[in-house]
């Protein structure tokens, strides 16, 4: 096939319609770079072709003056009057203090925060009514009904005791699996006064030991006071009546929280929906 001219001359056309559009941006048209790779690191002009289509030789050895800015006066100098004195002295503009401390001044700064003052974050799935797996202590293995989240960051938790012998206590959130199942405990009354110095246990002071008593004194073993005994079968009788509440359910529940929690053959960790 041969090109005829009209063919030729919509060709021209095209190449110089095209020649001058490049990329359009947000700030405007862009034309396109002279110097691009034509491969393997190789750039269609050398770095002394660039230097003298970018007309570099015009900025070197050109060095703007360091503009100095006004210095401020700290100090005036004044002539000493009177009939017998003579001659000038220099005065500060601003007048300094007379006295000056012997030691530097400290200033107070705490290097670290109080636990107190820490910020408590939360598992999502940790929400107050929701059954978990306890994973470490006494009482691993067992459900547990979670009451609510302390300032401390600990959970508190309960079996109910009757059910499991899970007592109210406190746990810390990474010891403890989320299942999905939960119970409404909104309608739970007295858990305000149950707070992290309600738990705090009370230490007795240390007495002088003799020779004689070395052997004869023995550690105490923890018991609950009875007012832990009365706010246990309080928050216990509300949460079992929750329980209760759900029709179909509320026999199923009671063997799910009684039951121990373990794997079989052929179960995983990872694959399990809790």
């Amino acid at each position: 096939m041969v090109a005829t001219p009209a063919d030729k001359n919509a060709v021209k056309k095209t190449k110089v319609a095209g020649a001058g559009k490049g990329k359009v941006t947000k700030k405007g048209r862009q034309g396109n770079r002279r110097n691009y790779d034509l491969g393997c690191g190789v750039y269609r002009f050398s770095r002394t072709r660039m230097y003298h289509k970018k007309a570099l030789w015009k900025f070197m050895g050109k060095k703007t003056k360091k503009t100095e800015k006004p210095k401020k006066k700290v100090t005036v100098v004044k002539e000493i009057k009177g009939e017998k004195n003579g001659g000038k002295r220099t005065v500060f503009l601003k007048k300094r203090t007379k006295l000056y401390p012997t030691t530097n001044k400290v200033n107070r700064h705490p290097s670290k925060k109080c636990f107190s003052d820490h910020k408590r974050r939360l598992r999502r799935s940790l929400q107050p009514g929701k059954i978990v797996i306890i994973l470490a202590g006494l009482h691993k293995g067992k459900r547990a009904v979670l009451l609510k989240a302390l300032p401390s960051g600990l959970l508190l938790i309960t079996g109910p005791f009757t059910l499991n012998g899970v007592p109210l206590r406190r746990i810390h959130p990474n010891f403890v699996i989320s299942t999905a199942t939960s119970i409404d405990v909104a309608k739970v009354r007295g858990l305000k006064a149950l707070n992290d110095k309600y738990f705090k246990r009370v230490k007795a002071k240390r007495v002088k030991k003799d020779n004689q008593d070395l052997f004869a004194q023995k550690k105490e073993q923890y018991k609950p006071s009875e007012q832990r005994k009365i706010d246990q079968k309080n928050v216990d009788k509300q949460v079992l009546k929750a329980i209760s509440k759900r029709k179909g359910e509320a026999g199923m529940l009671r063997k799910y929280l009684c039951t121990m929690f373990g794997f079989r053959s052929s179960q995983y960790p990872h694959r399990m929906k809790f």
